[in-house]
């Protein structure tokens, strides 16, 4: 069964552990990873560590997963790639650079015939055999490394536990599978070693690789952290915690401490790119706390996202999405009437299009979508919008930024919306939902408007 709830009793008789994740800015080149084992070394209780591709890899990848990629082309970029990671492994032992060499140029191999195949008759599953090398080459690194410093460490393949179905590129993991073999292959080796595996791969019913899709670094993560019935969940990324808000955009974003699932969650399906929102399913089923900090500044700590907090402040952090589509459908059909919204739903779920936001009014519903950029842009503006138009009056605006508000008791607490857009009143609002949510209060405004209206919020909200 997919993505069913792991019963407590399956985790509680394992022991307790740490799973740490390290993305790839923090698994970059020999300091960056050194750094990340200091860290695993500096705390006995991390016993499995996840691990993307090295910062700049998963480009490479991406590439060479894409059709009609010239031969040449092929040879430049597995260079490149030889190139990044043999530039970590000669900071070793002449003994062990010489063996994770010819691992790696064994794997570089098997890259080749498959970016060949690729260039010859595209798939999406090739596509994802070559998305996956990048995993395989740092965590065979990572694992040297933290020998290298004394931690008693080896390499796992997570192919071994991750089972997921054949919906390659964005495959779903087995939980129950997940659960049962990590309880057999991983758990046991926990207490004799450090364990270095992959994230966002995984492996169906066939034994073909499949990947998890965007964020599935992090998601791998958590995945294991509850299969494994672990204490904690750390995120080590480039940046401090969680902001307020962008520091790109404004100099007065700071920190978070401490912040709750909720609004985590919130946070991270509103725009705030350090989580992908997924990340926090498998914690929140388990209440597993997950820390987000900085594997270039340790020493700074970071954020503690958990059940509950000491603190619930009304203004939690400003968190913003852009590239986002309003579509508006208009009929005097609606009005009184049963089942239109069925249909235009039916006609979105056919193109397999999910809806973010909706307003409605007696004779007019708008919708939200996010990141529209290609396929999904097309969609809209030229099939779906067709047979919307079977229906409706059908008007797409593109070049909006949606603006969320995060916070707790904003569905009840008072001159939260004098508050808010007395502050940016000379914004034009496209779009406003608000009321379905205690932790969010949203919002579209034109691209060219979002920066200025987030800086002018944080500075008001949060003084």
């Amino acid at each position: 069964m997919l993505e069913k709830e792991i019963p407590q009793s399956q985790t509680s008789q394992n022991a307790s552990y740490t799973v740490s994740k390290f993305g790839g800015t923090s698994v970059a080149d020999y300091q960056a990873m050194l750094r990340c084992a200091q860290i695993i070394k500096s705390n006995s209780n991390n016993r499995l560590v996840v691990v993307s591709a090295s910062a700049g890899v998963t480009n490479y990848l991406v590439r060479l997963s894409q059709e009609a990629v010239t031969l040449e082309e092929q040879t430049e970029i597995i260079t490149n790639i030889r190139t990044i990671q043999f530039n970590i492994t000669q900071h070793l032992s002449a003994e062990v650079e010489s063996s994770l060499n010819a691992e790696i140029n064994g794997l570089l191999d098997e890259l080749s015939s498959h970016t060949l195949r690729q260039s010859q008759q595209y798939s999406v599953k090739q596509g994802d055999a070559i998305l996956a090398f990048g995993e395989q080459f740092s965590s065979r690194i990572f694992a040297q490394v933290l020998i290298s410093i004394g931690v008693n460490s080896a390499y796992f393949n997570v192919q071994q536990v991750m089972k997921t179905n054949s919906l390659y590129g964005k495959a779903v993991v087995d939980i129950e599978q997940l659960s049962a073999a990590t309880r057999k292959l991983l758990a046991p080796k926990l207490s004799q070693q450090v364990l270095v595996t992959q994230g966002f791969i995984g492996q169906d019913g066939l034994g073909e690789t499949t990947t998890l899709g965007r964020g599935g670094s992090d998601y791998s993560a958590a995945l294991l952290a509850e299969a494994l019935g672990a204490d904690n969940l750390a995120i080590w990324t480039d940046v401090v915690g969680i902001f307020t808000t962008d520091p790109r955009i404004t100099e007065q974003a700071r920190a978070i401490k401490e912040i709750s699932f909720g609004e985590a969650a919130e946070m991270a399906t509103f725009g705030a790119k350090i989580l992908h929102p997924a990340t926090l399913i498998p914690a929140m089923r388990q209440n597993i706390p997950v820390f987000v900090g900085s594997s270039k500044e340790p020493e700074k700590g970071g954020t503690q996202i958990k059940q509950s907090v000491d603190s619930n402040p009304t203004y939690r952090s400003i968190a913003l999405r852009r590239e986002q589509t309003l579509v508006t459908v208009k009929s005097p059909a609606m009005l009184h009437a049963s089942g239109f919204l069925a249909q235009v739903f039916g006609i979105l779920a056919k193109h397999e299009l999910s809806v973010d936001l909706i307003t409605t009014s007696e004779i007019s519903v708008a919708l939200t979508f996010d990141n529209p950029s290609g396929s999904t842009q097309s969609l809209l503006t030229s099939t779906v919008v067709k047979e919307l138009e079977q229906l409706c009056e059908v008007s797409v605006e593109h070049g909006l930024s949606l603006v969320a508000v995060i916070g707790n008791g904003l569905d009840c607490a008072k001159g939260i919306g004098q508050s808010i857009f007395q502050t940016i009143n000379d914004i034009n609002i496209r779009l406003i939902c608000h009321g379905a949510s205690a932790n969010n209060l949203c919002f579209l405004v034109d691209e060219q408007d979002a920066n200025h209206v987030v800086e002018k919020l944080h500075s008001e909200l949060f003084v």
